[in-house]
């Protein structure tokens, strides 16, 4: 039984010197420590050797599987050891190599129109108004002078929520919940989403506007005149010519809509203007005494001007952008362009 102990240390400590993976290692501890393994049947048979020779021999095989065991652990933290440098190796970072760049977004075309036209008028000293997309009628139509028999509050026009509530078809009515909360001097731009049941090339059902308002006493229409003249000078260019023509408004009168030549053909008539020469870009007109009554201001003591714009517009002017869908798509070969 010495000599088969003996040969079972030689035989472990080879096969473990041998082994090149934990797989094999464990392998090796199993054949030699396992439940059925070389060491442990000796082990079993200790019971059979006379009581003389059992101490000396069971000293012997404690001896043995200790060497197996502490030659199993060098070896197991060996291999650990090499498998980590070998992930290390694999996960190392080369820092001479040159960084990679994120990818950074960009503002839409409609935020970045948008930004400039308010920076405009923030200039001039008005200041940015908010409300609700769902209004009620009050605000959106009754308050803005607008008949109860009038075509916009038809269901082929406006978005109806349930009765008596729409999705806003313009921003108008922040101006009138503005003047219910300020007394004059009014001066604000009012952005934002508006809804209509329109869509074609030219329009969508959700597009953007922005709306202003001035009111204070000795207003007149040449304020408003002034006013555009100036934001589409600042906008479009100096050398863009500027037209006014009459128009009605339930809630502006005198009331005008304002056309600039054409910036593709510079007035001298191509597809964009419909040969034309002139590009509508928004509707304007003094502020009807009557809303004002809905207000409470004193019609006969303050004056003012409105006027709106599609900020979707702006933009397809300013970019020569063929339809309107193009700017809702999200299709990156067209905002990339941007």
């Amino acid at each position: 039984m010495k000599d088969k102990l003996e040969e079972i240390r030689a035989t472990a400590l080879g096969a473990i010197g041998r082994a090149e993976s934990l797989d094999a290692l464990e392998q090796a501890r199993v054949e030699f420590l396992g439940r059925k393994g070389g060491l442990t049947d000796v082990l079993r048979g200790l019971r059979d050797v006379s009581p003389e020779e059992r101490p000396a021999l069971g000293k012997l095989a404690n001896e043995v599987k200790d060497a197996i065991a502490n030659a199993l652990d060098e070896c197991k933290a060996a291999l650990e050891g090499k498998e980590a440098e070998k992930r290390a190796q694999k996960d190392r970072v080369d820092l001479s190599l040159p960084g990679r760049k994120p990818a950074l977004g960009h503002q839409h075309p409609i935020s970045t129109v948008t930004e400039e036209l308010l920076d405009i008028f923030l200039e001039l000293g008005f200041q940015v108004a908010t409300g609700p997309d769902v209004e009620t009628e009050y605000y959106n139509f009754d308050s803005l002078n607008t008949p109860a028999d009038h075509p916009a509050r038809d269901s082929h026009d406006t978005f109806f929520v349930k009765p008596g509530v729409v999705l806003r078809t313009h921003t108008s009515p922040v101006q009138m919940r503005v003047m219910e909360q300020t007394h004059p001097p009014v001066a604000v731009v009012v952005p934002g989403r508006v809804y209509r049941v329109d869509l074609d090339a030219s329009h969508s059902p959700m597009f953007w506007q922005v709306e202003g308002l001035l009111v204070d006493r000795g207003i007149t229409f040449a304020d408003l005149k002034g006013t555009l003249m100036l934001f589409v000078h600042r906008f479009f260019g100096a050398d863009v010519k500027v037209r006014f023509r009459p128009h009605f408004f339930p809630f502006t009168e005198p009331s005008a809509e304002v056309d600039i030549s054409c910036s593709v053909c510079k007035g001298k008539g191509c597809r964009v203007c419909k040969y034309q020469g002139w590009l509508e870009i928004l509707g304007c007109g003094m502020v009807h005494p009557e809303v004002f009554r809905y207000a409470n201001y004193d019609y006969e003591t303050y004056t003012g001007y409105a006027f709106g714009m599609g900020v979707d517009r702006i933009a397809m002017l300013r970019h020569a952008i063929s339809s309107i869908g193009h700017l809702y798509e999200n299709d990156l070969r067209f905002l990339e362009q941007f």
